[in-house]
């Protein structure tokens, strides 16, 4: 649950160019306050609490999991500072909430205690993840490099349903240009993710939009798409 592109403050983070720089990464975009600044220790920025953009997907993704004979299983991945995942505790039957930086997952823990909720410290792309009925990312892929990318989407296909939120340009763009892991996206290249498209050809019974918000100031749009795995 990561900031839109644009809304954050204009720091830039110094990444090597080694393969994992995603943890690294991270941790400074929450010491340094990189997504917005408040009261609390972490912040995941204007993605996570802007009620324009934050009400319609609690809406939309509860809805859907009201849909279930029992409530599901649920991954998280790419928890952030938890303002969604807490909104939809309810709803699920077990919610694992997963996300790489060590010190957020350490306050996440001291601050929700529910008997259904676990929180977990992984590497999406280089850990094993947890199963469940149904993934969640929600603007984490948009801020990973390809390679990274790739080795996520291969684990994917241990859940029924995943659900995965980008911001995307609001006009025709390259799919898929690669970036280096870290704060930034791909709408400063007038590109975004399609899973479906090289190089990552995610194979899935079927797709649905559930949820398009159009940003503000030309800032593109952030698209909620639900995939039925095989």
């Amino acid at each position: 649950m990561l900031s839109i592109n644009g809304l954050m403050k204009k720091k830039i983070i110094k990444t090597t160019k080694t393969p994992w720089p995603t943890k690294k990464a991270m941790e400074q975009v929450y010491n340094m306050k990189l997504w917005g600044d408040n009261t609390t220790r972490f912040y995941s920025g204007d993605g996570s609490h802007n009620p324009k953009i934050v009400t319609p997907y609690i809406a939309i993704i509860a809805s859907f999991f009201k849909t279930f004979k029992s409530p599901p299983i649920v991954c998280d991945l790419g928890c952030g500072d938890f303002n969604i995942g807490k909104q939809l505790l309810s709803f699920s039957s077990k919610y694992v909430a997963i996300d790489i930086v060590p010190d957020l997952i350490a306050y996440n823990k001291s601050l929700f205690k529910h008997s259904n909720l676990e929180f977990k410290c992984l590497d999406l792309a280089k850990d094993d993840l947890p199963t469940g009925d149904c993934a969640i990312l929600r603007q984490v892929l948009q801020h990973l490099s390809n390679t990274e990318i790739q080795s996520i989407i291969s684990k994917l296909y241990a859940f029924k349903y995943v659900i995965i939120t980008e911001h995307l340009p609001h006009d025709n763009f390259v799919p898929n240009k690669d970036i280096i892991s870290g704060q930034g996206i791909r709408l400063k290249k007038q590109s975004g993710l399609d899973l479906l498209a090289p190089p990552f050809n995610l194979k899935i019974k079927s797709e649905q939009l559930l949820l398009s918000v159009n940003l503000d100031n030309g800032k593109g749009r952030i698209d909620t798409t639900l995939y039925t795995m095989f």
